[in-house]
């Protein structure tokens, strides 16, 4: 049967259908709740649920653990009420009142910009746009039923063509499609915009951080912001393992036009042949050897799963707030909307 949910301290209440999550039934009713991967992978999600039952689903055991579930704590993107519901969680203006939208489109280029990166650039049909936020992404909906999950690179206000960037991961049930077989005006179906990871108003600075392909939405909101002539104070550490994995030499030349903005790439495993004058280690130890305190920063954060989780908890340590802390986990982990 049906459930009612409440969220405090707002009020918003909804109701939820037999069978379906928290997050699918809040976003069906226009209710921005923070979200990410959507398949349990990431934690975005989190929410201390004060009242009733839930089916907490699949997910990561890291993700969520025994002891956050004693403590009430749920990933609303997997829970699926028992009882009627009060929850206490944040909400997130901004994307609610856009149209979530199934759409054809064509591929009208793809690129081929490192060893194992593949940018597709995607033509919708004539006389249709898809409104979203920098930052957010889209589902490729494949024939088998499956979707997979890739974030926009390109700024709203350039959205002639949808660009997506994706790694050949082995195994890759799309990527290594896209990467080896995928042709030029094929077509694609898609669902979007989805996600919560998009610029907060504020006039912090804000330190980017991107690990490998999850340089694609920060790409998107750093193009957003210089289009609409924000100035605010930001750094991008991207966190490659050598110098081939560096595909894009966009940010070098932003940091050329835009005082306000610097880049840092950051090398974990740089060849002899790099010959690497600059940074190497984890990206976010990158972020911690420069700055001693972070409680008057914002942080946007993009890659993989462990790499926002360690640096959330020691960015936290340094006195960033939790919540000017914003994510997103490229995931592969649980299959349904992986990033692969």
């Amino acid at each position: 049967m049906p459930h009612r949910v409440t969220i405090q301290p707002s009020d918003h209440a909804f109701t939820v259908e037999d069978g379906e999550t928290v997050l699918d039934a809040a976003l069906r009713n226009h209710i921005g709740l923070p979200y990410g991967c959507r398949s349990g992978a990431c934690g975005t999600c989190k929410a201390t649920i004060s009242l009733g039952n839930v089916d907490y689903g699949e997910h990561l055991i890291g993700t969520l653990t025994d002891v956050e579930k004693q403590a009430g704590k749920a990933l609303l993107c997997q829970a699926i009420p028992l009882s009627d519901l009060v929850i206490h969680g944040k909400e997130i203006g901004g994307a609610t009142d856009i149209e979530i939208r199934k759409l054809p489109c064509r591929v009208e280029k793809i690129i081929h910009a490192s060893h194992d990166v593949v940018i597709l650039m995607l033509k919708l049909p004539a006389n249709e746009r898809m409104q979203y936020l920098a930052g957010q992404y889209i589902d490729i909906l494949l024939k088998d039923g499956k979707r997979r999950s890739y974030s926009m690179a390109n700024s709203p206000h350039n959205d002639d063509l949808i660009e997506l960037h994706l790694r050949n991961i082995p195994g890759g049930t799309f990527s290594r499609f896209a990467f080896t077989e995928l042709k030029e005006k094929a077509i694609l179906r898609f669902e979007g915009p989805y996600g919560t990871f998009f610029l907060r108003d504020s006039d912090k600075p804000i330190i980017f951080l991107a690990g490998g392909t999850g340089f694609a939405p920060i790409k998107a909101v750093v193009e957003d912001m210089l289009y609409k002539k924000i100035e605010r104070p930001m750094v991008l550490y991207w966190g490659v393992r050598s110098m081939r994995d560096i595909y894009s030499h966009i940010p070098s030349e932003w940091q050329q036009v835009n005082p306000h903005f610097t880049f840092i790439p950051v090398l974990s495993e740089p060849s002899a042949e790099d010959n690497w004058p600059g940074r190497t280690g984890l990206v976010h130890q990158a972020v911690l050897g420069d700055f001693a305190d972070l409680s008057g920063y914002q942080v946007y954060a993009c890659g993989a799963p462990i790499m926002i989780e360690v640096a959330q908890k020691t960015f936290e340590q340094r006195g960033l707030p939790t919540e000017e802390f914003f994510a997103d986990s490229f995931t592969s982990a649980i299959d349904p909307k992986a990033k692969t």
